[in-house]
């Protein structure tokens, strides 16, 4: 597949670096010479220095041979502008990556795909969903929906008091009855070791694993992880970015009980007049007397989404002394995104990795129809459609020449979803939940060609 990134920021470079571990045709072009110098000398792909909206570049491009043009700019007047020109000189599919929330509100209103534009993409708009996700499970620090939750991905991490601590997987599974759960990945505390589990694997304290659950599922993982389920009604929002508005907004549509704080008294002024049922103070979120004034002890929930990565963890950092039960920091440096579970943060969110996420999976090969990387981990979460010719359709579980570093999590099949053990037989129009490291996935992928 030939596909051309414009914009080599880091959306744009994350994609760059994670379809150049396949061997796509990637060009990659920008105005900038460094971010290009960097991306040139680090990856195996085509860079070319130039403003994306000239139609002399997007030729030396190759434009009119693309299969995918995807525009992941700082501008999404600049990003619009070039999927339409890019669409008129032949490109077949393009991918605008935008700030503005209407336009995704209102698509019916405008029909974007007579405009040569396919998707539209907002890293604010997936970060504001994701943290409302993440409130709405608050034992778990990193949650993902397949199919409208017919499947659901959990992760935690692993207490003392867990019952299947020291246990080995197929051990956990015997202390329900039925099954509406299975363990997709660990990683070991303490390490960057990621391990996708066996029957024999032993789960271990500390631990962060990942789970699919069914229906009901989610309710054993609490029982199972010794969390317990809290309510979070109380939220304040350090930050009045458009991810912090999009959040404040969502969540009071949802009836929580919302607090925001914005430094910029513009800002703060406009927020409160467009969001009535969220209380909005003007004031410096990094100050601690104006934190206790505003009964951060009685928050539920505190989600810190201002533009300084830094500001948003040590913010995260005092409300846990404060005993916050959930904390949720933005981040836009990735050193520290790696880094997420020995911080002290519950949980950090990258808009620009859930934004490359989003836009990766229109170029998985076989029947990816979602997809997204695990925090912290080297893993990767695909779902796969199964066509008739299909290798693994008709076929039982435990006859398919699966690599040992993937797992099949969960099978949605019509509108349930089910957990797969290795007696259970894939057909055709299944939906299957695949869990697999970085090296098995062209192995895995042709399984579903």
């Amino acid at each position: 597949m030939k596909i051309i990134i414009a914009g080599a920021g880091e959306v744009g470079f994350h994609l760059a670096k994670l379809l150049s571990y396949e061997s796509q045709d990637i060009t990659l072009v920008d105005c900038n010479k460094e971010n290009l110098s960097y991306a040139d000398n680090h990856l195996d792909i085509k860079v070319i220095k130039g403003d994306a909206t000239s139609l002399a570049v997007l030729k030396e491009a190759r434009i009119s041979s693309s299969d995918l043009l995807i525009s992941v700019t700082s501008s999404e007047t600049i990003n619009i502008t070039i999927c339409a020109i890019a669409k008129q000189l032949g490109a077949k599919r393009t991918i605008a990556r935008i700030s503005n929330t209407e336009f995704i509100d209102n698509t019916d209103d405008i029909q974007f795909s007579s405009l040569g534009i396919d998707e539209l993409i907002s890293p604010e708009a997936l970060a504001a969903d994701e943290i409302e996700l993440l409130l709405n499970e608050s034992a778990f620090n990193e949650r993902f929906d397949f199919e409208d939750g017919a499947l659901t991905m959990l992760g935690l991490n692993i207490s003392r008091t867990a019952p299947f601590v020291g246990k080995a997987v197929k051990d956990a599974a015997k202390i329900f009855s039925e099954v509406h759960f299975m363990p997709i990945a660990i990683q070991r505390f303490g390490t960057q070791y990621t391990v996708i589990p066996r029957g024999d694997t032993v789960i271990k304290e500390g631990d962060q694993v990942y789970f699919i659950t069914s229906a009901g599922g989610v309710e054993e993982l609490y029982k199972l992880s010794g969390k317990i389920k809290e309510s979070i009604n109380d939220v304040m929002i350090l930050g009045g970015s458009n991810i912090g508005y999009k959040t404040a907004k969502s969540l009071c549509e949802h009836k929580f009980n919302v607090k925001l704080i914005e430094k910029r008294k513009d800002r703060a002024f406009e927020i409160a007049d467009e969001l009535p049922q969220t209380l909005v103070i003007h004031g410096d979120g990094r100050n601690v007397e104006l934190l206790e004034e505003e009964s951060i002890e009685d928050m539920d929930a505190f989600v810190a989404v201002t533009g300084n990565s830094e500001t948003n963890i040590m913010s995260c950092l005092m409300a846990k002394t404060k005993g916050v039960k959930k904390t949720v920091a933005l981040v836009e440096n990735m050193d520290y995104f790696q880094l997420s579970q020995s911080i002290g943060v519950d949980t950090l969110v990258n808009k620009k990795l859930i934004a490359a996420n989003a836009i990766f999976r229109y170029i998985r090969k076989g029947e990816v129809i979602a997809f997204t990387q695990l925090n912290n981990l080297n893993a990767e979460l695909l779902e796969f459609e199964v066509k008739e010719k299909s290798k693994v359709c008709n076929k039982f579980i435990k006859n398919l020449d699966f690599p040992r570093s993937a797992i099949i999590g969960g099978v949605i099949r019509g509108d349930e979803g089910l957990i797969a053990l290795g007696n259970f037989k894939i057909q055709a129009k299944d939906k299957v939940v695949v869990c697999c490291l970085p090296h098995s996935i062209s192995k895995v992928e042709k399984l579903f060609l």
